[in-house]
């Protein structure tokens, strides 16, 4: 047996990030944080995903929503618990790390980097697709390039320019969704002066087959399809190790989940099924929010939220890119990951770690035009549940650290998950149902989606346990040579 962790003592205050030794520096503001906090649940699957979900659950899609946004403050209160009392740069890696051991936080901190950097190559061919469509002289290929270059290059510069970068990326989200919600809302009660909303209504929930039209377990089905929409919500504890006060950055971006989820993902989903109806053709042809924006008869609504999606796609991979880098730091300085990539420069950028997560990102980018039914769709879907691995290991490591921390230093539970421990549970069982679920979903490739990431998963934890078996027959051969001098 191995002996029972203990919890590291967090530094505090500008220059610390709660690693100890750490050459990361306390960067970010207060008003960076509170907007990644905010703009990390806005992905870009909400707007361009939004649309399969209502089509396959009609307005019901707002119970699946709201089952997975239930799901994601349970499993942040339970990493705002353990962040909040170990502020660390590697997050749920490094608390999976202590609570469950050097395999767990090894095997989780690479996949998580691995889905990110594969993020890196989907949201950059987006964001390409949206720029060529504006400026068709330069190629696709061309503006994936510009764009990936000019977000390396703010990440190099130091941790505030990302801060910085971020703040009005998030921010444009969060204006631009707060907009949309209010005059959404104005219309669907009829007191939008100049609207002609004549399609808009609460009658749209009910009408057209019934709150549930295609039966209660579209529900479920729904669930596959907007879960990982909600990917990005963790980014904010990971960026809380290099502000000036982590405890109190975690404590508040965990507080304020609950609103953060209900007003932007249930909001707007429910402004867009009540402008609609469901089944309206306009939906599926021109995506949910344009469609809502068509039919407030608004001008240029593609265009307008095609400049919304282009933002949310560089807010993703700039924070994309600061994700991955981070989490390869953390490995680095835990020795699963080459030294280098702990090193950092004057101004506390892990240069090393950041042009390899680019370099693999690049070499994403190109799979995605030479092979992108076939290399590329294999990344693709081989990343595809790490978000549901990333949060089953959050319930567990929670599980243990509650007791590490009780033991060692109760005074830095300022954060407690609720009803522990049957609520983490209950959270570890759904995200279990879910993934069982998946395996049997042949229409929307969540079958081979969960099949290829455990596949994954697999590689990396025998990668792990032989690591680990390695280190073991080394420290016995140390101690058996020690004994016989």
């Amino acid at each position: 047996m191995t002996s029972q962790p203990t919890l590291s003592t967090a530094q505090e205050g500008p220059g610390h990030t709660g690693d100890p030794g750490s050459g990361l520096q306390a960067g970010l503001k207060n008003r960076h944080l509170s907007m990644i906090a905010i703009g990390g649940v806005i992905g870009a699957g909400l707007f361009v995903g939004s649309s399969s979900g209502i089509a396959t659950a009609g307005p019901g899609i707002l119970l699946s929503y709201a089952l997975v946004g239930t799901l994601v403050v349970l499993v942040m209160r339970m990493l705002g618990e353990m962040s909040a009392a170990n502020p660390t740069s590697g997050s749920f890696s490094a608390h999976a790390d202590r609570a469950l051991g050097r395999w767990a936080g090894f095997s989780i901190g690479w996949l998580y980097w691995f889905f990110w950097v594969v993020v890196l190559a989907v949201e950059a061919t987006a964001g390409a697709k949206i720029l060529e469509g504006w400026i068709p002289a330069v190629p696709q290929w061309g503006w994936a390039l510009i764009v990936m270059l000019v977000l390396t290059a703010t990440n190099l510069v130091s941790v505030g320019s990302y801060g910085e970068f971020e703040f009005w990326f998030a921010g444009i989200k969060v204006v631009a969704i707060g907009a949309f919600i209010v005059i959404g809302a104005l219309a669907v009660f009829g007191v939008l002066p100049g609207v002609d909303a004549d399609q808009a209504g609460l009658s749209n929930l009910t009408d057209h087959g019934g709150f549930l039209p295609n039966g209660p377990g579209a529900i479920l089905t729904g669930v596959l399809l907007v879960v990982f929409s909600f990917m990005g919500s963790e980014i904010a504890t990971l960026a809380a190790g290099e502000s000036e006060d982590p405890r109190r950055a975690v404590t508040k971006s965990t507080n304020s989940i609950i609103w953060r989820i209900a007003v932007f993902y249930l909001g707007s989903i429910f402004v867009v099924v009540t402008l609609l109806p469901w089944d309206s053709k306009s939906i599926a042809d021109d995506g949910s929010y344009v469609a809502a924006l068509n039919s407030l008869g608004i001008a240029h609504a593609g265009q307008i939220m095609n400049f919304i999606v282009l933002t949310s796609v560089l807010s993703c991979l700039n924070s994309g890119l600061y994700t991955a880098s981070r989490m390869a730091f953390s490995l680095g300085e835990r020795g699963d990951a080459p030294r280098a990539f702990a090193r950092t420069t004057p101004r506390g950028v892990p240069r090393t770690a950041i042009l390899t997560s680019v370099a693999f990102g690049f070499l994403a980018v190109f799979f995605n035009y030479k092979w992108p039914d076939s290399v590329f769709l294999f990344l693709v879907n081989s990343s595809g549940a790490v978000a549901l691995f990333v949060w089953l290991v959050i319930c567990f490591s929670q599980l243990r650290m509650r007791r590490i921390i009780q033991a060692e230093a109760p005074e830095k539970l300022v954060v407690k998950m609720w009803l522990y421990p049957y609520l983490t549970w209950a959270a570890a069982a759904l995200i279990v149902f879910v993934l069982g679920y998946m395996l049997t979903d042949t229409e929307h490739d969540g079958r081979k989606t969960v099949l290829l990431s455990l596949l994954v998963a697999a590689v990396v934890l025998a990668i792990a346990f032989v690591r680990e078996r390695l280190a073991r027959g080394r420290e016995r051969a140390s101690a058996g040579a020690g004994a016989g001098d």
